[in-house]
């Protein structure tokens, strides 16, 4: 006889096909939904990686033709060993600077850092390092060294040498110790330093560098930037022009010219420069008198002198010579110890510089023989251009303009390559 457990279990098979039905087939929609999301996921995946590849092939394109186009602008500068300025090589350059330490990094500017160094035999120079991040390439390399290391004058700033090795682009400057004139003038504890034989030979020396730059060159250069930092001071306080960075070279007589982009500073910009893009000699010219009038009265023309006086230093000028008040112009540093003469002659040439019509402005020849002669005779200066005709600006708003342009990190040596755009 059977046992009641053994029939109800069934044959085997039956058995097997119970346990089949007893598992829940999947659901195609779960299935279908479970492929669409894997695919969905593949597809972003290879679509990134598609993409990823690509910017990577682009950016070792454009890496190899930017390291192509800076090798054949380093290769097109090898003929300069054939010019008159010296090839320096880069390890003398190393050994001097003590490969460019902290130590002797005396600033930077456009172009790049500076650096002092002193040569095995012992001569101290200054070198301008190109920096990756300067917008100053090759072309511009070139020509500061074809160029402005022709114009050599004791009022200007030598150019010795440059370095183009290795992909590194370099000039190499005489090193000037006093640092620059604003140094010493805009610091009530050295102004002290400057007495009036100094101020007035650092006045004529400046103005015998213009001259040289407008006139006496074999090339006709508008500076264009002529402030107090930008004239550096020699270990015997002679004045020294520099950074050309802004400069403009003519191969031809031209009076003026316009230009859509105006650079410089504001507060030693000519009015019809700022105003209207209009450039000449004579924009130099005012930016000179704007500079006089800071050595006379050691006064900034910026923004604080704008702020606290509710108008500039070329106006305070104007209105103290109007009234017959010129000592109370004067640097009270000077305590009184000046040729009131010498010192008027400085502030009447100034005031000539500075007035609003560029045509009344003498030339640098003429400022030079005003300043050298007392027989000579000058006329009576016209008023000077005040902001408010030009731009309807309030006085925060301009000061601000001036301060943006003005206020720049001192360096000892202040000097950069040149923007040369010749006509």
């Amino acid at each position: 006889m059977e046992e009641p457990g053994e029939r109800m279990a069934g044959p085997p098979y039956l058995l097997r096909h119970r346990r089949l039905m007893d598992i829940a087939p999947a659901s195609p929609s779960d299935s279908g939904h479970s492929g669409s999301k894997g695919m969905t996921i593949m597809v972003s995946i290879l679509v990134v990686v598609i993409i990823c590849t690509l910017f990577y092939c682009v950016y070792c394109w454009r890496w190899r033709k930017r390291n192509a186009v800076r090798r054949a602008q380093i290769e097109s500068l090898r003929p300069l060993s054939n010019s008159d300025l010296p090839l320096m090589d880069l390890t003398s350059i190393h050994e001097a600077t003590n490969s460019f330490s902290k130590e002797n990094k005396l600033g930077e500017g456009g172009f790049g850092p500076v650096y002092r160094g002193v040569l095995s035999g012992g001569a101290e120079i200054a070198v301008k390092r190109l920096s990756a991040r300067s917008r100053q390439g090759a072309a511009e390399f070139r020509n500061e060294v074809e160029l402005i290391a022709k114009l050599q004058h004791r009022n200007l700033v030598r150019l010795l040498g440059c370095c183009v090795e290795r992909e590194e682009k370099m000039l190499i400057y005489e090193y000037l110790p006093n640092r620059s004139l604003d140094a010493f003038l805009f610091d009530t504890r050295k102004s002290g330093q400057l007495d009036w034989k100094m101020r007035q030979s650092i006045i004529l020396g400046i103005a015998r560098g213009m001259l040289y730059l407008h006139e006496d060159s074999c090339l006709k250069v508008i500076h264009r930037d002529l402030k107090a930092s930008n004239v550096l001071l020699d270990n015997k306080m002679n004045p020294k022009i520099s950074d050309f960075g802004m400069a403009k070279i003519f191969e031809e007589e031209s009076n003026e010219v316009n230009t859509g982009r105006v650079v410089g500073t504001y507060g030693y910009m000519a009015p019809e420069y700022a105003m209207e893009g209009v450039f000449s000699v004579k924009s130099d010219v005012f930016s000179f008198g704007v500079l006089v009038l800071e050595i006379l009265s050691g006064q900034r023309n910026g923004s604080m002198y704008l702020q606290e006086h509710q108008h500039t230093l070329i106006q305070d000028a104007w209105k103290l010579w109007n009234e017959d008040r010129a000592a109370d112009f004067m640097d009270a540093s000077l305590a009184g110890s000046y040729s009131r003469d010498e010192a008027w002659r400085c502030f009447h040439v100034g005031l000539l510089c500075v007035q609003e019509n560029p045509e009344l402005r003498p030339t640098m020849s003429n400022v030079v023989l005003m300043l050298i002669s007392d027989q000579t005779q000058m006329p009576a200066p016209a008023q000077p251009p005040l902001f408010a005709r030009f731009k309807k600006v309030s006085v925060s708003e301009f000061s601000l303009a001036m301060k943006t342009d003005t206020t720049k990190t001192q360096s000892v040596n202040e000097v950069s390559i040149s923007m040369i755009e010749p006509r």
